[in-house]
């Protein structure tokens, strides 16, 4: 039986300028009965269409913060190191894969931040400058396979439908986050401090994002739901 291939956006390493992954984002698809691939950085987007023809998904990571300018802002000084190449490709994987061939997708962590900013929205640069001064809910210290707080999911969302569930409790590591949601986007589930914390895309077959790390915690009955129900979306 033939595995549906599924892109992976890489991490990027500055200071060894070194393109990396965590395995759990490998290993979730893999778990999941989808064949992992890792995409390159500097694609261009003929390489780009040439990678959407062979992937039937892609996984969109976490990383370091989208660029504010994305999303008509300056940098404050509390936000943190960005990656333009990042940028520039996965904004151009996005418009091709989502926009014009509407491919499952799912975005971790800078992932809902991301599609949320290319669609038309907002972001926090600083969570605790901006949104809730002095909280630490969502920057949790290691092991990251423990939970941080809680979600409250929204009932009739897909995720909800999923996970069969109201309340689920997540692990967390970010220091951005959704101000603005964008138009296209219906939220599934939100923190305790009223944070966005999944969503998806109204009119796709399957673009979720999620704010926490699923792939930090493999073992937890969600992340496997979830990755799952990602990759069966995917054609083989």
């Amino acid at each position: 039986m033939t595995k549906p291939l599924i892109g992976v956006v890489p991490l990027w390493d500055e200071d060894k300028n070194s393109l990396w992954m965590l395995p759990g984002y490998m290993e979730g698809i893999s778990r999941a009965g989808g064949l992992p691939l890792m995409l390159p950085l500097d694609a261009e987007e003929e390489t780009l269409r040439q990678l959407s023809g062979l992937c039937g998904a892609f996984l969109f990571t976490g990383g370091q913060d989208v660029s504010p300018g994305l999303y008509s802002e300056e940098a404050s000084a509390l936000c943190g190191p960005v990656c333009a190449p990042r940028d520039r490709m996965e904004r151009l994987l996005f418009s091709i894969a989502v926009l014009e061939q509407d491919k499952p997708v799912l975005g971790i962590c800078r992932g809902i931040q991301l599609f949320n900013v290319l669609l038309g929205g907002t972001l926090y640069q600083d969570l605790a400058a901006q949104f809730k001064p002095g909280a630490g809910l969502h920057r949790q210290k290691p092991p990251y396979d423990k939970p941080a707080h809680g979600l409250q999911i929204n009932p009739g969302t897909p995720l909800h439908t999923l996970l069969g569930q109201d309340r689920l409790e997540v692990n967390s590591s970010h220091h951005q986050g959704i101000a603005s949601l964008a138009p296209d986007l219906e939220v599934m589930a939100r923190a305790e401090d009223g944070l966005v914390e999944a969503v998806r895309m109204r009119d796709r077959a399957f673009v979720w994002a999620l704010q926490w790390h699923p792939e930090m915690a493999l073992a937890w009955e969600s992340s496997e739901k979830i990755f799952a129900a990602f990759v069966k979306a995917c054609p083989a």
